[in-house]
């Protein structure tokens, strides 16, 4: 289950020996498959934020004696990225294998563009030292231009990966937690978790950037960015494979560290996109023999050659392009960065597409009305503990 052209399914099986049949992610047809009993035997998912939810439900492979035996996959050669794959029933980030990232990014780092702070007189940021969340929504509402009504260029794009884990990661930046130790409660009444409410009201109130209430049409920021309608993208490493492609644009444009709003420095992945094998598969020794050429073979050198993130293994890292100054600066930057890395504990109880969906509901007249971050809080501190409490009824 892959997306179309990620994976070279007639190179796979020239290399491997085998048939291989792709089909489309969708999680509605996964659900069905893995219920009928005709799992598919690989599966492209977001280690971040799925590995705990896929085990607790016990639809996952351990992978552990495959990596021990495996000739590409190093247990010593893998990114400690990848630590969001492992989950062992109470911790993300500790006991077994799930999954690998075929590539990865420390998605809180953002990309701005030279030219358009430049033009409005902002200072850039430190290639070293995070700005805080306040100070980046302050170069965003200086460098947002407008025509009358319409907004020629935003400032900053706030989005990242998802409202629920861009919340999560400022409250933890901030010394706190969304979700309780247990991960089978979130509370938003904390100091830590007020304070990124009332930083992301704030950011949707001010226009500078895309939000609930107005929605990016292009559905990512790379059209924007690319036409300079953005001056500050909250992308990570990655997006740098987009902009090496066009030269005038990557002369302009810088990497910086992950925002911080309070006490902790934490520069967190919120995707980890990667493949897993279903337990209830049938072919679980092809699914690794698929699974290992991509990760390791042929396929990751290219991945790392193109730039499109950072490689799982740390051998690839030679392979990262920096034939521009603009990607000796970007890579130069995430290599600082990684010292910051942690894991972002999620839930196994709930999809983090649902507890978007509450943010979705309830956001948009929070940001037109008066509503202030407690209110609306405790509005979604309450629908989403409901979530929370069904889903832990089901793996009980």
């Amino acid at each position: 289950m892959a997306p179309e052209n990620e994976i070279d399914i007639k190179a796979a099986e020239q290399a491997l020996g085998l048939k291989i049949k792709r089909i489309e992610v969708d999680t509605t047809k996964l659900t069905a498959m893995l219920a009928s009993g005709t799992a598919p035997d690989l599966v492209r998912g977001l280690g971040a934020v799925e590995t705990p939810y896929i085990v607790a439900r016990d639809l996952a492979l351990p992978l552990d004696d495959y990596f021990a035996s495996s000739e590409l996959l190093k247990e010593d050669d893998i990114d400690p990225i990848n630590d969001v794959w492992r989950y062992d029933g109470s911790v993300q980030g500790q006991g077994p294998r799930y999954g690998l990232a075929k590539d990865y990014s420390q998605d809180a780092m953002f990309w701005y563009n030279t030219a358009l702070l430049d033009a409005a007189g902002v200072a850039y940021p430190s290639d070293t030292e995070p700005v805080t969340f306040d100070q980046w929504l302050d170069m965003g509402k200086e460098l947002t231009q407008k025509d009358g009504d319409t907004t020629t260029v935003y400032g900053l794009s706030a989005g990242g990966l998802g409202l629920f884990i861009s919340l999560a990661n400022m409250t933890a930046t901030a010394g706190g937690s969304l979700f309780a130790e247990d991960l089978a409660t979130v509370d938003f009444s904390s100091p830590e978790a007020q304070k990124a409410l009332s930083w992301y009201l704030e950011y949707a109130r001010a226009r500078v950037g895309f939000s609930p209430v107005e929605p990016n049409a292009d559905g990512w920021d790379w059209p924007p960015y690319q036409t300079s309608r953005l001056a500050m993208s909250w992308s990570g490493y990655w997006f740098g494979g987009a902009i090496a492609a066009e030269a005038a644009l990557a002369e302009t444009s810088r990497l910086a560290p992950a925002p911080t709003m309070g006490s902790e420095r934490i520069s967190a992945c919120f995707g980890a996109t990667g493949y897993w094998i279903p337990k209830a598969s049938k072919n679980h020794d092809n699914a690794w023999k698929l699974f290992e050429w991509f990760m390791g073979g042929q396929p990751a050198k290219d991945r790392a050659v193109g730039g499109w993130g950072m490689p799982s293994l740390l051998s690839l890292r030679a392979d990262l392009p920096t034939g521009t100054p603009a990607q000796e600066q970007a890579l130069a930057v995430q290599e600082a960065e990684a010292d910051y890395f942690k894991v972002l504990s999620f839930s196994p109880y709930v999809k983090v597409e649902a507890l978007d969906a509450v943010l979705n509901q309830y956001l948009p007249d929070a940001i037109n009305g008066d509503a202030t971050a407690a209110s609306l809080g405790d509005t979604l501190q309450t629908d989403m503990n409901a979530l929370l409490a069904e889903g832990k009824e089901l793996v009980k």
